[in-house]
């Protein structure tokens, strides 16, 4: 039962950090500054940032109990204080959980005590950073020894921050483009979001991608892909991999097809409501195939890697 559970909570973990990262750093790049459009101007912009953070500060604790009673053995001797303490301060993965604590609960008195704008957005992208960062020790990247511990916890932290400037530009597309989201006006900003993102998406591919070669040089190596199949690991890898290729998939229509539709339907009220109900239904399955990647890395973190087998 505890390990579900932690499962569960390492994804809460993930979405909150990639939330509270991207969108926040979304919202100042591809948003204007000031005045209609901003994202000092959207009404969901601090609740989103918000929930995420107090989500991610949620589960971080809740997680750090779970893991705890999980290396200890039982639930009851993995609440008690010293087993806590233990897991706190002498293991890495102790030492992240309460990196991301303390900056999950600053961002979120900073959203509650700053009105929305280019400050609370800085400050959350800068401890969403730092917290999507430390996930990298939530995983097998900071357990290499070695002379190559340091180049796979870097890929590993650069493959993270890489996911969340992906995942936050998703999940504040899905905001701006939303039925509710009523005057032309907003469709020029959106367009010109979308337009925008479309050289910052090819280089968060070409880093998703080369990290991802990398982790898994360490974690499946070249004398082992043959046989990925055969273990669970490696079939959830590969999972993630299709899931990822889907992603890749409705990311080219996006930017190829669905983006310059709805440039060319701007000044037409009924095609420009067509362009914008197809660039939905794109965004909300692009959307859950990230998250339901997430769910993947999150088991993937419980199970030992094909190298290691």
């Amino acid at each position: 039962m505890l390990e579900p559970a932690v499962i569960f909570l390492r994804l809460v973990q993930f979405a909150g950090a990639m939330i509270l990262f991207g969108s926040s750093l979304f919202l100042i790049y591809a948003l204007p500054r000031a005045g209609p459009g901003s994202g000092a101007q959207l009404n969901w912009s601090r609740p989103l940032l918000g929930w995420s953070a107090g989500a991610l500060l949620a589960a971080t604790l809740l997680g750090l109990a779970a893991q705890t009673s999980v290396l200890a053995g039982s639930i009851s001797e993995g609440l008690k204080l010293s087993s806590l303490t233990a897991v706190a301060t002498t293991m890495s993965l102790g030492k992240a959980a309460i990196v991301r604590a303390v900056a999950a609960g600053l961002a979120l008195s900073a959203v509650l005590v700053l009105r929305p704008g280019r400050p609370l957005f800085w400050l959350c992208t800068v401890l969403g950073a730092v917290i999507t960062a430390s996930l990298a020790w939530m995983g097998h990247g900071a357990a290499t020894q070695g002379a190559g511990g340091p180049v796979h916890l870097t890929a590993d932290i650069l493959h993270a921050l890489a996911a969340g400037v992906w995942i936050g530009a998703l999940v504040v597309f899905f905001g701006l483009l939303r039925p509710t989201t009523a005057d032309a006006g907003n469709h020029h900003a959106v367009h010109r979001a979308l337009h925008g993102f479309s050289g910052v998406g090819s280089g968060l591919v070409a880093v998703l991608v080369g990290t991802g070669l990398v982790n898994s040089w360490f974690l499946v190596g070249p004398a082992r892909i043959s046989g990925l199949w055969t273990t669970p690991y490696g079939q959830l890898l590969l999972l993630k991999l299709l899931l990822f290729a889907g992603m890749l998939g409705l990311a080219a229509a996006n930017r190829f097809r669905l983006t310059p539709a709805l440039g060319a339907a701007l000044e037409n009220n009924e095609t420009r409501q067509e362009a914008l109900a197809a660039l939905r239904r794109s965004l909300v399955v692009e959307t859950a195939l990230a998250f339901l990647v997430l769910a993947v890395i999150a088991w993937l973190g419980m199970l030992a890697p094909v190298s290691a087998q």
